[in-house]
């Protein structure tokens, strides 16, 4: 399952959407998601995806903006497993 449609299911269930409100360039804010659900998502996600936020605020207006930040989270999570192993 691709991180969009993991964001979506989860977005589905927790907000009570529909799948299709849900789009890659469909905005928080549309989906009447105010910054404090938002925030609460997020933790949702670092729990779903075994990922940490990073303390200083990253902007995320769109669906996309989510998937793009948990990848790159994702990715590093990653890069940092193959460094650490690497060097053991």
């Amino acid at each position: 399952m691709s991180t969009f449609d993991t964001v979506r299911e989860m977005m589905v269930d927790q907000f009570k959407l529909e799948p299709a409100q849900i789009t890659p360039e469909a905005t928080l804010e549309s989906l009447k998601i105010d910054s404090l659900s938002a925030v609460e998502f997020m933790f949702l996600l670092e729990e779903k995806f075994e990922v940490d936020t990073p303390a200083e605020a990253v902007e995320m207006r769109t669906i996309q903006d989510v998937v793009n930040e948990i990848e790159r989270l994702v990715a590093e999570k990653q890069a940092h497993k193959a460094a650490t192993k690497d060097t053991a």
